[in-house]
């Protein structure tokens, strides 16, 4: 297992606490687009996809980074199983 285990385990663990809120998130995403779609709130579509988009291009830089994360397979192995344990402790 390792270090790259033992890392896995907590940012599994980590991740299960997060997801919980990214729920929460979603739920009231949905409400909000009920109540656009009801006509209750007004939406502006071209500044969302503004935010989108700019949210995007920062983001992008760290999708270079999965070259070296080949190179490296046998620790992110180890450090998969470790989030999985770690995902799966309550």
């Amino acid at each position: 297992m390792g270090i790259g285990g033992i890392g896995g385990f907590f940012v599994g663990y980590a991740v299960r606490k997060v997801f919980k809120i990214a729920v929460v998130l979603g739920v009231f995403t949905f409400f909000l687009i009920c109540l656009a779609y009801g006509d209750v709130i007004h939406v502006n579509y071209s500044e969302l996809a503004e935010s989108v988009s700019g949210f995007a291009k920062a983001v992008s830089p760290a999708l270079g980074l999965l070259t070296p994360l080949v190179s490296h397979l046998p620790f992110i192995g180890s450090f998969i199983l470790g989030l999985m344990f770690g995902f799966k402790k309550d």
